[in-house]
């Protein structure tokens, strides 16, 4: 029998060293701090063998938290997948996930972006990183929620001096980015300038270690542009899309305010990052064409991808409901290969059904049949758009059109592997759902590209509220677990089962519940646990 005392200690310390041995990460990388054994139960002393195990054990535990990827833009990668790996999120720990109520996670203001996770080479410490529209940027502990460090940037616009929206206070609404060589964050804030009713779109570079602003910084959008002969008009610009980064330059996308007021553009600014900071611009050709959609730009490696929305008073194609495949110059053709519209653009235009209510996503599938490139746009009017990537088909050029949902799209989708082919989950009360229910307010999608692109409803599921769907796996494909977050509904985080449909947790208990979770939030999948930005606080989930 394993007997008190000494035998008990002599086994966790030879444990312990072999923790050493094996040269794990030290017990302060572990997500809670440190490392507790508890030996259960009556037995003989360890043996040698069992001993190694505990210790490898231990080893893959603190590991794993010491080894946590950074999380560097939305939906975990550039081209909006979101799918993010856990390695110990299996469908049965899912179901047991609960609140982390030693998190503290305490902001200042209304949260529109997804939280950012990133480890400092310097000190080693885990931070989630979240902008508010009160302008405030923090560095919070991933372990304790505790802030590292806090940034104002200026004072926030009030909605009273802007011509419409639904944003109030607007400061930082679309999800800043990280470049990692640089340990540098980068956002737009939008910031009162005290003079009247002007507002302008500032550019930030922060230093990740200590939130300071980097040389060069900030960058006033308008009079950069401006002085390059470009119009751009602040006040009815908003930006509300992710932003991205890609062969050493920052892209931020612009749309308008709810409401559609003034004469604003879809906008792409590129910054170089590198000084002078040199700036270049795309714009829509039309008045609108919003770029909206919480995922804004979509970067494949090769080229940077936007959904545009409604564009006004045009008779011709002016880039308004479309997808524009940009080059990173920013420079564009009338080549139907590098952009799609659906043959009704005029109808969508006039009915304000904006084909860029969700971001594009980008995709491969490889079969045995070979390789095909794919983008999936999903539209206000429900509908699901398959297009070629290297031929995007130019007005009415789409693989497929499917009708798949019966409400609008207006959030981010998010893709994950099934055999021999992908699933493709958006927020939408799906059409053709294999199994009816009340609320089917998430829609699975299934697409094979052999030997005819297909595209078809695999599930649905039923939750009150408005996020994104993101998924986590354990090693990319398996293990898929859809979450989704009921925001302004129920404000409880969901999860799905992503091969069947499954409920595997349902928000928790009463005391589990969130504050205020804005539109369009979705997760942070990081350091073993689920993040969420809620109005005044971020919370944490963990297994």
């Amino acid at each position: 029998m394993f007997q008190r005392g000494a035998p008990r200690i002599r086994a966790f310390s030879e444990a312990v060293g072999m923790v050493s041995w094996i040269k794990c990460r030290p017990l302060l990388a572990c997500d809670d701090g440190g490392v507790k054994l508890r030996v259960l139960g009556r037995s003989r002393a360890l043996s040698t063998a069992r001993r190694f195990l505990l210790a490898l054990t231990m080893c893959v535990s603190i590991c794993t938290a010491g080894r946590a990827q950074s999380v560097l833009t939305y939906h975990a990668s550039a081209d909006r997948s979101g799918n993010y790996v856990m390695p110990g999120l299996t469908f049965e720990r899912a179901s047991k996930l609960h609140r982390d109520f030693f998190f503290d996670g305490r902001i200042a203001g209304s949260v529109y972006a997804q939280p950012l996770f990133w480890r400092s080479k310097r000190t080693g410490r885990p931070l989630v990183i979240v902008a508010t529209e009160s302008n405030n940027v923090y560095a919070l502990d991933a372990s304790t929620g505790k802030p590292l460090w806090k940034r104002h940037l200026g004072q926030p616009v009030g909605l009273s001096k802007l011509p419409c929206g639904n944003i109030d206070p607007i400061g930082i609404t679309g999800t800043p980015v990280i470049d990692e060589s640089r340990a540098a964050l980068y956002l737009d804030a939008m910031i009162d300038t005290g003079s009247g009713l002007h507002a302008q779109h500032m550019l930030f570079g922060l230093s990740l270690e200590d939130g300071s602003t980097l040389p060069g910084f900030p960058i006033d959008v308008a009079q950069v542009l401006g002085a390059q002969g470009m119009s751009f008009a602040p006040r009815v610009q908003n930006q509300r899309g992710a932003l991205v980064t890609a062969e050493g330059t920052l892209f931020v996308p612009y749309g308008g305010h709810f409401g559609d007021c003034g004469a604003y553009h879809g906008w792409v600014v590129g910054v170089q990052l590198d000084p002078p900071h040199s700036v270049k611009a795309w714009s829509t050709r039309g008045i609108g064409g919003g770029i909206w959609a919480p995922g804004g730009i979509a970067y494949d490696g090769r080229a940077l991808i936007v959904a545009t929305g409604n564009t006004e008073d045009v008779r011709d194609f002016a880039d308004g409901e479309a997808v524009i495949l940009l080059n990173p110059d920013l420079k564009t053709s009338d080549d139907p290969r590098t952009f799609f519209a659906p043959a009704d653009w005029q109808g969508l235009d006039s009915a304000d059904a904006d084909l860029g209510g969700a971001n594009p996503l980008t995709f491969n599938i490889r079969d045995a049949a070979g390789e095909a490139r794919f983008v999936l746009a999903l539209g206000k009017d429900g509908k699901a758009y398959l297009l070629n990537r290297d031929n995007l088909g130019g007005v009415g050029g789409a693989l497929k059109v499917v009708p798949v949902s019966r409400s609008a799209i207006r959030t981010s989708p998010s893709v994950y592997p099934a055999y021999s082919g992908v699933f493709v989950a958006f927020r939408g009360a799906g059409i053709a759902c294999p199994v009816s229910n009340q609320r089917p307010n998430l829609t699975v999608l299934r697409i094979q590209a052999h030997p005819s692109p297909t595209l078809s409803t695999a599930w649905c599921g039923a939750f009150d509220g408005r996020g994104s769907p993101a998924v986590t796996t354990t090693d990319g494909r398996s293990n898929p677990v859809v979450w989704i977050v009921g925001a302004e509904g129920d404000n409880r985080l969901h999860g799905f089962r992503g091969d069947t449909g499954e409920p595997l947790f349902t928000g928790g208990g009463a005391d589990e519940a969130m504050g205020n979770v804005r539109r369009f939030s979705t997760i942070l999948a990081a350091f073993g646990k689920l993040f969420v930005a809620a109005d005044d606080r971020v919370y944490a989930f963990k297994l």
